[in-house]
């Protein structure tokens, strides 16, 4: 754990103009503003008093920047508890007092109702997520696949308690008190079920035999997940498909020591199908935080009707890769063929398999890499890694 007083740096670049910052609760958005932003006029609209006093009257907005003329940035955080705030930050937009708005985030489901749409074109959409790797003065795989990267957690001296009270955290602090459902209980049980769809196809019915809730609710459930930005479906890659390939997306909870949180254990669960699944969300978050912060591009997986599946597919301006995920320390002859089937069908993609393993190795077309390593490269503004067209020949195993 850090000293209160240092700030980890992070890789996302604030920009210049007035910005949405998206993130769960616990990824460090209001210290880290406060941190690069130490000059702006911070309004933290999760303080009771300062909630209720511009709910009443958001207006008083314009008058609490008009009494800081020499902060030219103002951060509001948590808009969403008071969405009524985006009609007067358009309004001051709009006027002749140029200010640089951020507003922060941790629920998009108010703001999604005209939130967004009122301030397209005044305001980009960021998000900021758990920590990557390279971020972190000391990276330890073990421990992120254990307690997971999110920032309200390492920084914690008890990080398993923390993540114990995270969910209970969502569930009084959003769910309730949005409104968002109006059976706690349920949801409470939808969560524990959905933790074991994390890394899988999201088959809704299944899920709801599972936890004993109707179809339609379920569906709702998984968007509010959405919304919170605790969990993210990732579609199939269908370009220029020649093979049939599945329909339904892979679902996700945003960081690994959540799902492993979520994720009940009994004696019928293998300890390696539950660090599969944590390893595996590992690295989607780490690719979500890489596209996010500069990245351009979108993440997919690849499934065929007949069964064949890569567990990433990373499409972007800087390049083309197909990424497997295997929890284990040798690379077995089975694990290439699905990322060998893909490099068939889709030769300017790098095929890449991710282990446990310390060897870097090329099979063939593959490239075996360690996936710590894999993981402390993954920089925002340069390549996930080398495209084809520069790389040196090497010999097969």
């Amino acid at each position: 754990m850090r000293p209160k007083s240092e700030v980890t740096p992070r890789c996302f670049r604030p920009p210049d103009e007035s910005f949405f910052l998206l993130g769960p609760r616990g990824t460090g958005k209001s210290t880290w503003l406060r941190h690069v932003l130490p000059d702006a006029l911070h309004l933290d609209l999760l303080r009771p008093e300062l909630e209720r006093e511009l709910s009443a009257r958001p207006e008083r907005l314009r008058d609490l920047v008009r009494g800081a003329p020499e902060q030219d940035t103002v951060v509001l955080d948590e808009v969403q508890r008071v969405p009524q705030l985006l009609s007067v930050v358009h309004e001051i937009l709009e006027s002749r007092d140029r200010r640089r708005f951020v507003l922060t985030c941790s629920s998009a489901r108010k703001l999604r109702r005209g939130g967004f749409d009122l301030l397209a074109g005044r305001a980009l959409v960021r998000s900021l997520h758990p920590f990557m790797a390279a971020e972190l003065p000391a990276f330890r795989l073990d421990e992120a696949l254990r307690h997971g990267l999110l920032p309200l957690v390492v920084d914690s001296r008890r990080p398993q308690d923390v993540l114990s009270a995270y969910a209970s955290l969502y569930l009084e602090q959003e769910v309730r008190l949005e409104g968002l459902t109006r059976n706690a209980g349920a949801f409470a049980r939808f969560l524990e079920t959905v933790s074991f769809s994390h890394g899988g196809v999201l088959n809704l019915a299944n899920v709801s035999r599972e936890c004993q809730i109707e179809r339609k609710t379920v569906a709702s459930y998984v968007e509010i997940l959405e919304d919170l930005l605790l969990g993210f479906r990732v579609p199939v890659f269908s370009k220029r498909a020649h093979r049939e390939v599945t329909a339904h997306p892979k679902f996700y909870l945003f960081d690994a020591g959540v799902f492993r949180s979520l994720r009940p254990r009994g004696p019928l669960d293998r300890p390696e199908e539950i660090d599969g699944g944590a390893l595996e969300g590992l690295v989607a978050q780490h690719l979500r935080a890489w596209l996010a912060y500069g990245g351009d591009g979108h993440l997919f997986f690849w499934r065929t009707r007949a069964g064949a599946e890569v567990d990433f597919v990373v499409y972007a301006d800087a390049g083309f890769w197909a990424i497997e995920v295997k929890s284990a320390g040798r690379v077995r002859p089975e694990d290439l063929r699905p990322l060998t089937a893909f490099a068939q069908e889709y030769p300017e993609a790098v095929p890449i398999l991710l282990y446990r393993g310390t060897e870097r190795l090329r099979v063939g077309d593959v490239w075996c890499l360690p996936v710590e390593s894999f993981l402390l490269d993954v920089k925002p503004g340069r390549p996930l890694f080398p495209s084809r067209d520069v790389m040196r020949p090497m010999t097969s195993r």
